[in-house]
């Protein structure tokens, strides 16, 4: 079957554009293939600097015929109905209708048929449509093309369309369209220095290869490849270590189209900034890699760089001039940290006083006294000194208004831990004031030291009180506060740091350290328990947990002690894994579906002690028996934190409970012993609380 090829030429895509253009026009392409239906074998996008390709293999040369039929009006309809039917269906009489019998009468219906059309018509229909509306986050309109005003909104000036259609072993057709006068055909362009001719291409395979031989390599993974071991193999070479950066190397690999890479320097003595700040510098403003020495791992004063071009002096002009604006560029970040280390960070604090946190929430200012007080409550219940987490939360914001991170933000909290080290802070309190923002996200690093814990805590849960209490919560996607990330944080500094702390009593200190006013909030609202359940759910289940026996251990009520949570739910997990806790769940959720249906029938519960004088058969004496047995035991080790105990325990009702159901009648004849079995099935379900509700677990 034949295969298209579709190239849209023009000047430089922004490189944080290409992945998600090429991923769409690949998608718009299909999906409009498949809805005039051209089922295609598949696809596949590319983009570089100056182009989006794609290629779709196997489609169909023509599409399918199509038969429907429709109905049209009942015989004897008015004549307006008729002429209405006949015309919509291009039939000339109703002689050439069929008759339908239906239970409301006699229809006519018209068989139509629709012959396909050859695949490069529809392609010659549907391509136009999907560049004119093309997603760009942005786009833009230029002047007149052939005297006529332009119409196409494109990402850059669009310059040439290539499009071609056929078999591998034939000549391709192109497939003929214009937009906003760009008529498409087969010519596309090399690299745009070293090889910038007009290129005539037939397919996918003879258009890659062409564009390689004019210096483009059209996958971007490739590129990235190019780059990443050119890179790795020059700093070695020199006894270095090339400084990785996926996000980075994503980004340069969108800006060349023939990487070349080179190694440049600097003086060394800008060695003495800080070498997050030197690699935020260079790889901000020039897009290139830092460089480790090998043996010491510090940073050196060498940079990698990966031009566009094979240059005739080697390179040489290019490595100089990267240097050229990189050497100003660290003199700034220079001036900047020596300038920062000439003010104590409490003396920026009053400037907060100025700056508004939020409108109902208060200013900077009394947020940092808010996570003072809530760090000092925190502290000693997690093993940290009183005074230095609340030193370290007085100081922890400072480095906000500092010249370096209001240069680079994506250094804060890290500054602050450098300035509070160098104006002789306590390491713990230097600690915390970059890590009280971890973790940021599922991969981050939590922090252990308990000064560093209080502070990310008391952080944490100011931000989630504070939204909660105004009504600020997520709403479906939408999240501008990060409260969920913000949520995730206090579970994981909480459950790695194997931390036993109240949730409830730790947020009402939040809250009452807010000055709302009483139409704000007068007590925490009920549903941020939920909130946190949630989460929790999210964290267990990207570890392999299942999210319903976080609900069954919810489910008990008053429970917000996470990391408690979590180990019931190991525990419980462990159990079910067995034979004993499998069938235990079977016999315990028979229990709870006839107990549902009896309670259901005769409109009440079955609570109360059973009658022991009314056990007529030993299972029943068996199971009475078990359950009070079990049930003091799992009490006792669940006291005792011991799950693991416990769900031993629960394994002992097993055999019992197993004998009742299958010897015992529950719904007897006489009503008062049908009365005690189902209390007796209501002492099983109440027994098994004690370590979760089983009826939250699914089968």
């Amino acid at each position: 079957m034949p295969d298209l090829l579709l190239e849209l030429f023009s000047e430089e895509i922004p490189a944080r554009m290409q992945a998600k253009a090429a991923d769409d026009l690949r998608r718009m392409v299909t999906d409009k293939l498949v809805a005039e239906g051209l089922v295609y074998e598949g696809a596949k996008a590319f983009a570089t600097p100056r182009r989006l390709a794609l290629t779709v293999h196997g489609i169909p040369a023509r599409q399918p015929d199509l038969k429907t039929e429709r109905r049209g009006p009942k015989i004897g309809a008015a004549d307006a109905a008729v002429q209405g039917f006949l015309k919509a269906t291009g039939l000339t009489s109703l002689d050439e209708a069929k008759i339908q019998r239906d239970p409301k009468g006699d229809f006519y219906i018209a068989l139509i048929e629709k012959p396909g059309r050859d695949a490069i018509d529809v392609l010659a229909e549907i391509l136009p449509v999907i560049i004119r509306t093309f997603p760009w986050p942005k786009s833009m309109r230029w002047g007149a093309r052939s005297g006529k005003p332009g119409s196409l909104s494109w990402v850059r000036p669009l310059h040439a369309i290539t499009a071609t259609f056929g078999l591998e072993t034939e000549e391709p057709d192109v497939v003929k369209f214009e937009v906003d006068g760009i008529e498409a055909g087969q010519t596309t362009y090399g690299h745009r220095f070293m090889a910038p001719s007009a290129i005539s291409v037939r397919r996918f395979e003879d258009y890659e290869a062409k564009l390689k031989a004019a210096k483009v390599i059209l996958d971007p993974q490739a590129r990235k490849d190019i780059i990443f071991a050119d890179a790795k193999e020059l700093t070695f070479a020199q006894g270095f270590e090339l400084v990785e950066d996926q996000v980075l190397l994503d980004e340069v690999s969108g800006l060349v189209e023939w990487p070349v890479v080179m190694m440049g320097s600097f003086e060394a003595e800008y060695l003495a900034i800080p070498e997050e700040v030197i690699r935020a510098t260079i790889r901000n403003n020039q897009k290139c890699f830092v460089v480790r020495d090998s043996k010491t791992g510090k940073l050196t004063n060498k940079f990698v760089l990966t031009a566009n071009i094979e240059a005739a002096d080697g390179g040489k002009t290019i490595v100089a001039g990267n240097e050229r604006v990189i050497r100003p560029r660290l003199s700034d970040a220079k001036f900047f940290y020596e300038t920062d280390m000439k003010t104590k960070l409490e003396d920026r604090l009053p400037k907060f006083e100025q700056i508004v946190f939020h409108e109902k929430l208060g200013t900077q200012a009394e947020r940092i006294k808010r996570i003072e007080r809530l760090a000092a409550e925190i502290a000693p219940l997690v093993g940290a000194d009183v005074a230095k987490a609340t030193r370290a939360a007085h100081l922890a914001k400072a480095d906000l208004l500092t010249e370096v991170v209001g240069e680079f933000p994506e250094v804060q909290g890290l500054m602050g831990k450098y300035y509070a080290l160098a104006q002789g802070e306590d390491a713990s309190v230097a600690a915390a004031c970059e890590e009280h923002y971890k973790p940021q996200g599922p991969a981050d690093r939590v922090p252990t030291d308990p000064v560093s814990v209080a502070v990310a805590l008391a952080d944490k849960l100011d931000t989630l009180v504070g939204f909660w209490a105004i009504d600020e919560k997520p709403t479906g996607s939408k999240d501008p506060y990060a409260l969920r990330r913000a949520a995730l944080g206090v579970i994981r500094l909480i459950t790695e740091n194997g931390l036993r702390l109240s949730l409830m009593k730790m947020a009402a200190s939040a809250l009452a350290a807010l000055s709302l006013k009483p139409a704000d909030a007068q007590k925490l609202p009920s549903d941020l328990l939920a909130f946190f359940a949630d989460r929790l759910k999210v964290q267990l289940r990207e570890q392999g947990a299942r999210h319903d026996l976080v609900d069954a251990v919810f489910a008990l009520g008053g429970q917000d002690d996470l990391l408690m949570i979590v180990r019931r739910v190991e525990a419980l997990g462990k159990f079910l894994e067995s034979e004993d806790g499998k069938n235990l769940l079977a016999g315990i959720k028979r229990a709870s579906n006839i107990l549902g249906i009896e309670e259901k029938k005769d409109k009440r519960t079955f609570d109360g002690a059973p009658d022991a004088a009314l056990y007529g058969l030993g299972e029943e004496k068996a199971l009475a028996k078990a359950i009070g047995e079990v049930t003091a035991e799992a009490s006792a080790a669940v006291a005792k934190e011991d799950f693991a105990a416990a769900m031993s325990a629960m394994a002992k009702l097993r055999p019992p409970v197993d004998a009742f159901f299958e010897k015992v009648r529950v719904n007897d004849e006489d009503a008062k012993v049908r009365e005690n079995r189902l209390k007796l099935l209501n002492e099983i379900r109440s027994a098994t609380r004690a370590v979760a509700d089983f009826s939250k677990i699914q089968d």
